[in-house]
């Protein structure tokens, strides 16, 4: 395996479950919404991950088109998933913490026939390290202060 970019972001938690993230000289902010204990500004953890996958498919969609030389005049990527929150909150250790699957609806803006938008959309699946580390395990490492 040969590394050739390595991406960093910093999460910091501030007051109640609102958190900072920086990477870069660019920063967002998560949080909970009211009725989980936070002040709602920001997306939550879950809604971050599911953007990150949606906007990483629209990211290499643009570059696969540009490669392939396909005028594509746009791209939304829709993305839902379902997980039990009994498991985050600790009430049940019998299921999976995270998503139990998650469904991505492409919509493309594109002179192509339907077989082509699914050719397209495999191929940047295949491209796409958000949606690549999702469906296969990436190791974890933590180092505790």
């Amino acid at each position: 395996m040969t590394i050739t970019k390595t991406v960093k972001a910093e999460a910091t938690l501030l007051e109640a479950f609102k958190i900072e993230v920086k990477a870069r000289h660019h920063a967002i902010i998560i949080d909970q919404g009211e009725s989980s204990g936070g002040k709602d500004q920001g997306m939550n953890p879950l809604e971050v991950q599911l953007g990150a996958v949606a906007a990483c498919i629209c990211t290499i969609g643009r570059i696969v088109a540009k490669q392939q030389r396909i005028e594509l005049r746009g791209m939304i990527c829709t993305v839902e998933a379902g997980l039990n929150t009994q498991v985050l909150m600790g009430k049940h250790h019998d299921e999976r913490a995270g998503f139990q699957g998650m469904t991505l609806h492409v919509s493309i803006d594109a002179d192509m026939t339907q077989a082509e938008k699914e050719a397209f959309v495999h191929e940047v699946d295949s491209r796409c390290p958000v949606s690549e580390s999702l469906a296969n395990p990436t190791p974890l490492t933590f180092i505790v202060d």
